[in-house]
This record gives structure tokens, C-alpha cells and sequence, in this order.
């Protein structure tokens, strides 16, 4: 079989990329330089709008199955709550966090896929304006050169794809060191469906379960240590930012790390396109990474779909992707590189008013639900979309470019968009020429009256009123090209 799309990277972004491009139909190879999945938990949360893109392919309850589901985060000051944001609010099907480490969240997505390339390393790439040469080289020694109609860079934060491009990674390093540790907790009295992070005059502590009575402990340590770092380092930190009275233990993972906060400008160059670490990484603070680079995928995967499956203008769609895709970036860089830097503050005048502003202002309703919203990712939006299409205000319809909740799952039946429409009986008569486009199942608006038009991965299109045919018309026709 042609392979009209080669991954280079099987984590989780690769992984649900070549899966979202199985349950659309077009032919891809992954390939991958490790012979199997990680071994360690690396990344552990995935956020409410990532298991909803991934409910349409079946992974996300096997997901739910593997995991545990966190329904609050607490900002604490040893024993005192100085804010405590929760998810039971969230308009999603999935009102938590899942905390599951990285390698099963590989193993579900794994075993929704056939014929993973693992054990094959990229090499180069050559890119002629119609095709993408790659040459990749297996454990033999052997090289293969695989000829490809696309190439997507899922290959991590030191991506070879990237450097092959000499695509700057622009951004900066976070001063001093930090410590992980994958340690066994005792002595918690807190909710197990929620997890702490602690901030001391020393700096902050976070845990993350991973297991029950298991906890990725993650704290900021100043200069780079001057030996290396033990259990009894774990202990010390955790005595003096935590609640008292926890105790570490088993040890399976130890290490220092630096944060990096940087992106490419561009997630695309000609055929070559790059997603999750490879385009960005960022701070850990709030578990956005590897979401982040679980939704580039799906909004790469549909768009090369109706590309590939000659249903729409490929530069209208693929320049999409990084508009919109590198947007979200910089917003999540933002965002977790202000909680990180409020947690570290030293000042203790400055971390009195702190606790004291935050505990405040967290104290309103509607700022919590919009911390959640934004943690969990429902808040995406696409405002500067070029795929945005006109909006007919008092229907009841989100905005273009924004998230469509409420009926159901959209994109399940595959890289078509959905159009909720008044008068389904007319569609296919109005819309004759661009059926190809639509999904066949059109749905009723209920109490709204008017149409609005949804993208595969679910956010809107655009919105009309129930006789604005001509909106429609000329909307899909600038998407397929006409």
C-alpha cells in the first residue's frame, strides 16, 4: 500500500496522528528509533478535551480503564488550602483529569493500531514539491529510502525532522534545576481524588499520582546539585514544603531536570509538518504538554484527510494547522510559564500577598470554572482561524473557532464536517455540489433555529440563519477550492 503519510515518532502525538488517519482511511507508516513503547510515567495527565477527540476512536474509555480520575487540584501552604480548583463543572462528558502514565496511555493507543515501525531510525529528508523522500535506517545497518505524499514530525523535543529543516526553536531556558522522582507516599490524609501542590518560602512541591499510594513529586531546587541526588533528598524537600508527616519511599525514578519554553514559528515547511514536542515544549505546570500535542494531531490528521481524499484546497487547510495549532503554543507557553514562575516566587513579602490575591480571587465562581476550563482544555479556541466562516449572532451557536458541546460526538464518521441544520430535508438538494464534504447524518439544532456548521474535530465553522444557504455554499466552496 502508497504510503501517503510517514510518522516519524511513536509517543502519544504520533500515535494518535497515524490513528486518527486509520479511522479517516489514508494509507501511513509509523516509524520510530526505540524498539518498544517507554518504560517510564513521563507524562501523566490527560485533560477532559484530549479524551473527548480521543472517545471517537474508542481510546478514551479504555483510557479511563487504565487510569484514575482526579476531580480537584489543591494549591496548599502545609496544611492551610490557598485554593482548591475543581473540575466536577466542566460541560464534557469527562468533568476530571486522568492521571496515567505515559506508557500505558502508548499501550491503549498502541493496541488500536497495526503495523507500528518501532526499531527504525530517520535519517534525512528531501523534499521536491510533490513528494518527501525519507531515508531511515533499521538496526542492520540497512537503509530504506520511503516515499511519501507527507511527512509529520512527531520525533520529540530534539527532533531530527526539525534540525533537518534548520527550523529555529525559539524560546528560552527556565534558571536552575529541578527534581522528579517517581517515589511510593505515605501519610497523605487528603482526598484520593484530588492531588497538592505545595508552596513553601523555600519554593514549591507538586504530586502527581500515578498509582495508588504512587506519586511523581516534582520540586524546583535552585542551582544545578553538586552531587547526585538521592531518596533522602526527596525526604528533605518534602519535610519542609509539605503538610509533615509524609514519608517516601521506593524509589524507581530519580533525576535532575531543566525546563525549556520554546516553538517553532512555523508547525509547517512545504510537506513537512511538525507536532507535540517537536513544535513545542513548555513547563509542566499543568499537565499541558502532551494534550497539546495529542490535539495538534487531530486537527492535523483531519485537514490531511479531506487533503489527501481530494475533498478540499490543501493550502487553505493545511496553513490552518500551524495558524492555528502554533496560536494554541504560544497561549499554553503563556499560561503554564506564569503558574510555574507564580509558584517559585522567593520574596516572602511577595508570597504573603500572593497566597492572599490568589485565595481571593479564586474565591469567585466564575474565575475557578475559567481556571478549570483553561486546565482542561475545553477553552480552545481558534479566533484567527482562516477556516472561520461568517456568524449569525442570537442563535444560540458557539462562536467560529469555537468548541461545539452538546450534540454529541462530532467527527466520528470520519474527516466530513457536521451541519446541524432546521430543514434536513433540503440539504442535499442545496448543497448538491459539496456532499462530499458533509457528514450524511444531519442533525436537528433542537430549541436553536438556524444552521451552524461543524469541523471534524468538533469546533465550529460557522453559523447562519435557516435560510443562509448561500453562507454555506460559498463557505465549503472556498474549502474545497472552487
Amino acid at each position: 500500500m502508497p504510503t501517503s503519510v510517514l510518522i516519524s515518532g511513536a509517543g502519544p502525538v504520533g500515535l494518535t496522528l497515524a490513528l486518527e488517519l486509520s479511522r479517516f482511511g489514508v494509507p501511513r507508516r509509523t516509524i520510530d528509533k526505540s524498539a518498544s513503547r517507554t518504560d517510564k510515567s513521563k507524562a501523566l495527565a490527560v485533560w477532559s478535551r484530549s479524551l473527548e477527540l480521543l472517545d471517537r476512536s474508542g481510546a478514551a474509555s479504555a483510557l479511563i480503564e487504565a487510569g484514575r480520575k482526579m476531580h480537584a487540584v489543591k494549591i496548599m501552604s502545609g496544611r492551610k488550602t490557598i485554593v482548591r480548583v475543581s473540575f466536577d463543572g466542566l460541560a464534557s462528558p469527562f468533568p476530571f483529569v486522568l492521571m496515567i502514565p505515559q506508557s500505558e496511555t502508548e499501550r491503549v493507543l498502541e493496541e488500536k493500531l497495526e503495523a507500528l515501525g518501532g526499531n527504525v531510525e530517520f535519517v534525512d529528508l528531501v523534499d521536491d514539491g510533490k513528494t518527501v523522500t525519507s531515508t531511515v535506517v533499521h538496526p542492520d545497518g540497512r537503509k530504506e529510502l520511503i516515499v511519501s505524499d507527507w511527512l509529520a514530525g512527531c520525533d520529540g523535543a530534539h527532533s531530527p525532522i526539525r534540525h533537518q529543516l534548520g527550523m529555529p526553536f525559539e524560546g528560552d531556558t527556565v534558571p536552575g534545576t529541578f527534581l522528579l522522582a517517581d517515589v511510593h507516599v505515605s501519610g497523605f490524609d487528603m482526598q484520593e481524588d484530588e492531588f497538592p501542590i505545595f508552596w513553601h518560602k523555600s519554593g514549591i512541591v507538586a504530586f502527581f499520582p500515578i498509582a495508588t499510594g504512587r506519586y511523581r513529586v516534582i520540586a524546583d531546587m535552585g542551582a544545578e546539585p553538586q552531587r547526585g541526588l538521592t531518596l533522602e533528598d526527596v525526604q528533605a524537600i518534602v519535610d519542609q514544603r509539605g503538610p509533615g508527616g509524609l514519608v517516601v519511599s521506593d524509589c524507581v525514578w530519580l533525576a535532575p531536570f531543566t525546563i525549556n519554553e520554546r516553538k517553532v514559528r512555523d508547525f509547517r515547511a512545504g510537506r513537512v509538518f511538525l507536532a507535540g514536542d517537536a513544535a513545542h515544549i513548555q513547563s509542566p505546570a499543568g499537565g499541558q504538554g502532551m494534550n497539546t500535542g495529542i490535539q495538534d494531531a487531530v486537527n492535523l490528521a483531519w485537514k490531511l484527510a479531506m487533503v489527501i481524499k481530494d475533498r478540499a484546497d490543501p493550502e487553505l487547510l493545511l496553513d490552518s494547522y500551524s495558524i492555528e495549532r502554533s496560536a494554541n503554543a504560544t497561549q499554553v507557553l503563556k499560561d503554564s510559564g506564569r503558574m510555574l514562575r507564580v509558584g517559585m516566587m522567593q520574596n516572602v513579602a511577595g508570597q504573603a500577598m500572593r497566597d492572599f490575591l490568589i485565595r481571593k480571587l479564586f474565591g469567585l465562581s466564575f474565575v475557578n470554572h475559567r481556571a478549570a476550563d483553561r486546565l482542561s482544555e475545553l477553552a480552545v479556541a481558534y479566533d484567527q482561524s482562516p477556516l472561520n466562516g461568517p456568524e449569525m449572532k442570537g442563535l444560540g451557536f458557539p462562536s467560529p473557532g469555537h468548541r461545539m458541546a452538546g450534540f454529541g460526538t462530532f467527527g466520528s464518521n470520519g474527516a466530513r464536517f457536521s451541519l446541524i441544520a432546521a430543514d434536513p430535508a433540503d440539504v442535499a438538494v442545496r448543497l448538491k455540489d459539496y456532499m462530499h464534504l458533509i457528514d450524511g447524518d444531519i442533525r436537528s439544532p433542537s430549541a436553536l433555529d438556524g444552521m451552524c456548521l461543524v469541523r471534524p474535530d468538533g469546533y465550529v465553522a460557522l453559523t447562519t440563519h435557516r435560510d443562509g444557504w448561500e453562507d454555506l455554499t460559498a463557505f465549503l466552496g472556498r474549502v474545497s477550492g472552487a
